[in-house]
């Protein structure tokens, strides 16, 4: 009993470390002005499908976006490939790839990349305003590193380390930010779960490079020179989440998971999510279906919302589970819907060694 209550109060109190930070939430004057909006981007298939609710239940490489104290759940060895044609007919490319590897009996770190591409663009200039002399391709670059640790069998936490890199054809930025989280579990056989995680926290960004110069002529006109302007700089997109998870245990093979989650953002309206999680086991095989929906504020009145994204997604995996220890092949689809933008699909596979 004493326990319980020591680790109830370690949470409660990493919470309040976490959440007095300086995080100016639901700031909707603010929309928009943040940079590096790619870091609120989700990579991953399974979790995105869920509305990114599963900030208590998420685990392996999935955790690294949501919270990162779901990495401590690795069992061993865990690989993901995901593609996702962001902003559905856009025509971004965001393409993902992980690896987490436990370390010790409590310990688990990982290292993945993101990396979204915006197509050829055409290069226009004052002297050739119709272009047709080359294109650049814009590029938005994330790696992680990862590190999580069971502190208890209970409680878990975890850090995450975020190296940035932009790029046009003249002009690039980089940048580090950092996540950290905290989960809770309880329950006769794990099922309640709670978790938070404060997210992209670093220093501003800037834009270098020689797309800030120009020439410039002297009033005499016999002195050019080359002037510097400088680029304004911008805030990463930092938020707080809050949110729990209840397993529904019907079976063995059969069990349902509830998530529901809080966003409390610096730079957009704050969110609430709601995902579901079916999952279905037998002897080699196992099936997840997925659904979710997130609220915010303006929704569902097309001139004020602030958001692509209109709210509902959805999803499935399949995994083949292989050997003695039931290591798992899988393939995985979410989708989240774009309005206008249509429908945004994410593929992948994950190898799942035990």
């Amino acid at each position: 009993m004493k326990k319980s209550i020591y680790t109830i109060k370690s949470v409660l109190v990493l919470g309040l470390m976490l959440s007095s930070l300086n995080v100016s939430a639901g700031n909707e004057d603010r929309s928009g002005s943040a940079g590096a909006s790619y870091l609120m981007v989700n990579p991953w298939a399974r979790s995105s499908a869920l509305g990114d609710a599963g900030i208590a239940s998420s685990k392996g490489l999935e955790a690294t976006f949501t919270n990162i104290a779901g990495l401590a759940s690795t069992e061993k060895t865990q690989i993901k490939f995901n593609y996702t044609n962001w902003m559905g007919s856009a025509g971004v490319t965001f393409n993902s790839a992980g690896i987490a590897q436990r370390i010790s009996e409590s310990s688990v770190i990982a290292v993945s990349i993101q990396s979204m591409g915006f197509g050829e663009i055409p290069i226009t200039t004052v002297a050739n305003p119709e272009g047709n002399i080359g294109t650049f391709s814009p590029s938005s670059t994330v790696f992680n590193i990862g590190y999580a640790k069971q502190f208890s069998s209970t409680i878990s936490g975890g850090i995450n380390f975020k190296i940035l890199s932009e790029s046009l054809s003249n002009l690039s930025a980089t940048g580090v930010a950092i996540d950290a989280g905290v989960r809770y579990v309880t329950g006769e056989k794990d099922h309640i779960k709670f978790g938070i995680t404060l997210r992209n926290v670093g220093p501003t960004m800037s834009y270098k490079g020689d797309g800030l110069a120009q020439q410039a002529s002297y009033l005499n006109g016999t002195i050019t020179a080359s002037l510097e302007e400088r680029s304004a700089s911008f805030e990463m997109p930092s938020l707080l989440a809050i949110g729990g998870s209840y397993d529904f245990i019907f079976s063995e093979k059969s069990k349902l998971n509830l998530a529901l989650g809080f966003t409390a953002n610096s730079f957009q309206n704050d969110q609430y999510r709601l995902g579901l999680d079916y999952c279905m086991t037998g002897e080699k095989v196992a099936f997840n279906l997925r659904g979710g929906f997130v609220y915010e504020k303006n929704l569902f009145n097309e001139e004020n919302r602030t958001n692509a994204l209109v709210g509902p997604s959805a999803g499935f995996s399949l995994d083949a589970l292989v050997g003695k220890n039931k290591s798992a092949l899988g393939v995985e689809y979410g989708a989240r819907f774009a309005g206008i933008f249509g429908i945004i699909h994410t593929i992948g596979a994950t190898i799942q060694l035990k």
